[in-house]
């Protein structure tokens, strides 16, 4: 068992790609101390988790011109200074604290881009994916809503830690469709949640215990749709270098199509501060102990077509003069999905259900 004065050593690299198809990037990321509070510690050798834990992100807009732009940012954003604000102060440092501060800024970013939509009808309507991983000793908690995925592999066999929240895996879920099955739905994007759309959303928190060589990969769908989980732990083990690594994960998601903007954050453990490797150790989703939001109700969400006309594109707000009441960008690279959704009543989600299992018989 690691000592707490044990350093765990983390190794970051990130990217994003336009893709083959978008004619611009509504994805972003972003790497952070949230000890020295340092954004972007993706640079050099190995950095140590300090006792108030390491923050990785990557966000998915939606909405169309430069709406899915302004709510990845926005999130990232709003994400990051909340726990820099919160969780910085915080004298509780355990696991249920950190993880608690984790949940609350994904919320916290929620109400604000959900608020700023209603205040400028021009991008009414932008939504966002997230999945937040942060290292704290040594575990890892991952807070998500929506479809963006994260990976461990170890050993050479990669998990998914993270369940999509879409119709799809819904479907999986009730044992009316095998995942291989889904992949291959046309109704694979129709995602049940989004940061924005709703002023109140689920948050997915889990968490996963770490060992000395686990490889973490979070990723927006323009790679986990492209690259199958097997192959994520195949390359991992060929390429230890993640800026290699990364370079081929989104090589490949263009060599088939590059359908969709690409971003990847993929980060290494080592460290005297974590257990040596064990071949039999769990790994999967496990959903973080905490009963406050549970039993909400996730709203359905469906794509729109994806190039809705406007009068005029609306331009990305200034990097120098952001508007008052939206948070002034930290120094976070962008990508994104261009694919749009609209918020839509419980009672689309309960149609689409049922229309598709009339249609499987």
């Amino acid at each position: 068992m690691s000592h707490p004065t044990d350093t765990v050593l983390v190794t970051v690299r990130a990217r994003t790609d336009l893709g083959k198809t978008r004619d611009h990037n509504e994805d972003a990321f972003l790497v952070a101390d949230l000890t020295s509070r340092t954004v972007d510690i993706t640079t050099g050798g190995s950095h140590g988790v300090g006792e108030r834990g390491t923050l990785f992100l990557v966000a998915d807009g939606m909405g169309g011109a430069a709406a899915g732009e302004l709510a990845s940012s926005m999130a990232a954003d709003l994400i990051f200074r909340h726990l820099i604000e919160s969780w910085s102060g915080e004298t509780d440092l355990s696991s249920e604290s950190f993880a608690g501060h984790l949940r609350a800024a994904v919320e916290h970013a929620n109400e604000r881009i959900h608020l700023y939509s209603k205040e400028h009808p021009d991008v009414r309507g932008m939504g966002t994916t997230v999945t937040v991983g942060g290292v704290l000793h040594s575990s890892l908690y991952l807070a998500q809503v929506g479809d963006s995925r994260a990976y461990l592999v170890r050993g050479g066999v990669a998990t998914q830690l993270t369940k999509d929240q879409s119709l799809m895996q819904r479907l999986v879920d009730a044992g009316e469709l095998t995942e291989a099955e889904a992949e291959q739905s046309e109704r694979r994007n129709i995602i049940l949640q989004a940061l924005g759309p709703d002023a109140k959303i689920r948050v997915d928190l889990t968490w996963q215990d770490l060992l000395r060589g686990d490889t973490l990969v979070i990723c927006s769908d323009g790679l986990s749709g492209q690259v199958k989980r097997e192959e994520f732990g195949q390359l991992v083990q060929e390429l230890p270098d993640l800026d290699a690594l990364c370079a081929r994960l989104i090589a490949i998601a263009n060599e088939r199509g590059g359908p969709d903007n690409i971003t990847v954050v993929a980060v290494r453990f080592d460290g005297d501060g974590l257990p040596e490797a064990e071949v039999n150790a769990e790994v999967g989703y496990h959903a973080f102990p905490s009963g406050e939001h549970e039993s909400a109700e996730i709203p359905a969400l469906t794509p729109e077509p994806p190039e809705p006309a406007r009068e005029a594109p609306v331009p990305p707000p200034p990097q120098t003069a952001p508007a008052s009441d939206a948070p002034p960008p930290v120094p976070t690279r962008r990508s994104g999905s261009p694919a749009t959704i609209a918020a839509v009543g419980g009672v689309i989600l309960l149609v689409l259900l049922a229309l598709y299992l009339l249609l499987k018989r």
